[in-house]
Order: C-alpha cells, then structure tokens, then sequence
C-alpha cells in the first residue's frame, strides 16, 4: 500500500506539508501487522506484536484511535505533550480492553502543532519504531528505543553495529496494550523551512542503516518516491519483517515572531 497527500498552504501561516507513505508485509510474514495514519497534522506508524493477527488489531486500534480524535484534521492545533499522552494512553486502554493484554503495538511519530505562536514538531515514542529529521543538512533519529539492546548500547556493553545483528533486537522495553510500560517519549522541536521527517517500523531501520536511509531521503527530492523507494531499498536487503514509512517535508515554515 502506498499513497500521499498534500495539505495546501495556510493562509495566516504560509506552512505547506506534502506527505509519501507506503507499507509493505515484506519477504518473509504471511501478514501486515503495522498500520499508519498520515492525515494532517498527525503522522504516526504503529508495529503490532501478537502474531495470529493479534498485532495488525492493536496497531489498527492505536491509529484508530489517533484518527478518531479530535487533533486529526486540524490545523496547527494547540496540542500539549500532556494532551498527547491522554490521547495514547486512551490508545493503550483500547488495546488492553479488546486484546486482554495479548497484544501490543509500537508507536512512534509527530503531531505538527503550534507552539509560542509558530510551528513545531511534537515528536513521540514508545518502543523500537523511529522518527528521523533532515533539517538543514544535518540528519538523525529524534526517538529513542525502548528496546533491550539499545540499553545495551546505553551502557557501553555493545556497539550500535552489534545491537544490529544482537538476537535479542526485537525485545522491546515499553509497548501499548501489554507490558509494565506504556510511558511515551516527547520532544517539541520548531519547524526549519526545507525540514523533511521520517516515520518507519523497525521493518526499515533493522535492514538499512542510517546511511543508507539518509543516502535516500537526501536524493529522492519526491516524498512519495522517496517512501517508495525505502520499501524497494528494503526489499532488495531481504524484508525479514513488515516495513511501513513515511515521509513529510515542510515548506513555507513563516519566520520566527
């Protein structure tokens, strides 16, 4: 599945978003279990875990839940961290209610906001899905794992290239719908003009390295083209698991007040 869209300028604020996504179930599942929600402002990808289809119904519930709110379709809404961790942990009750815990999902990705009058991004996280930047040539993640083997890294026992390949990669440390821990991470950065974000499931990130993923997003100037082309980079590295993106640039940022 793939498919953009494109939220026009706003007349007070001058902000244009286009957006790419696309998913893909990989070489090697019988079945899709991320879902994603890419409609202005939110852009969120959720990984589901359960198997058995357990996981594609936590992570539909997530989005779901994001897509139902009343932040979806509004523009440069005023939206709190606080107000976003309602939101999932509402998310979190949702899953654990319909699952009975059996299930879980990752969540990771941004809600464009205002913020002291301008736009930012309201960055959030739990588990190993990622948010990436690109802004003004320099480039990295925003997120943080909630993983095992990013403790690891942490605390200086393995290196990130042998967290890469380390058998315990997949064990996640905080998760909506079951576990102990369903605290997400918040970061509020202000929008850079030319700022291009990357939202993906450890389906990216665990078959490309951060080199290769800026290699694209720092060439392929669409953003439908680059999501796409992230899924086929993935494909040719083996799809071990489902993999879903998207990609969101950000023109006409208005100057600070």
């Amino acid at each position: 599945m793939s498919g953009s869209i494109e939220v026009p300028a706003d007349a007070g604020q001058g902000l244009r978003v286009v957006c790419g996504y696309a998913t893909h179930t990989g070489l090697r599942r019988d079945n899709n279990e991320d879902s994603l929600i890419a409609a202005d402002p939110i852009f969120a990808v959720a990984d589901g875990m359960g198997g058995h289809e357990a996981g594609e119904v936590a992570s539909g519930l997530c989005v779901q839940t994001l897509g139902m709110s009343a932040v979806a379709g509004t523009r440069l809404p005023r939206l709190t961290a606080e107000d976003l961790d309602e939101l999932v942990q509402e998310a979190d009750a949702r899953i654990r209610q319909e699952t009975s815990g059996r299930a879980g999902t990752t969540l990771s990705g941004v809600v464009l906001v205002e913020a002291a009058g301008t736009p930012h991004w309201l960055f959030f996280n739990v588990g190993d899905s990622r948010t990436y930047r690109l802004s003004q040539g320099q480039f990295g993640q925003i997120t943080v794992d909630h993983s095992e083997v990013q403790e690891l890294v942490d605390t200086g026992q393995i290196t990130e290239e042998q967290a890469r390949t380390h058998p315990r990669r997949h064990v996640v440390t905080r998760a909506l719908g079951t576990g102990d821990d369903a605290e997400p991470d918040f970061w509020l950065l202000p929008v850079e003009e030319g700022d291009r974000i990357l939202v993906c499931s450890d389906g990216l990130s665990g078959e490309l390295t951060d080199e290769e993923i800026y290699g694209i997003l720092a060439t392929v100037a669409d953003p439908q083209e680059a999501a796409d082309t992230l899924i086929e980079a993935t494909l040719r590295s083996g799809a071990r698991d489902n993999v879903s993106v998207i990609v969101i640039d950000a023109t006409g940022v208005p100057a600070a007040p």
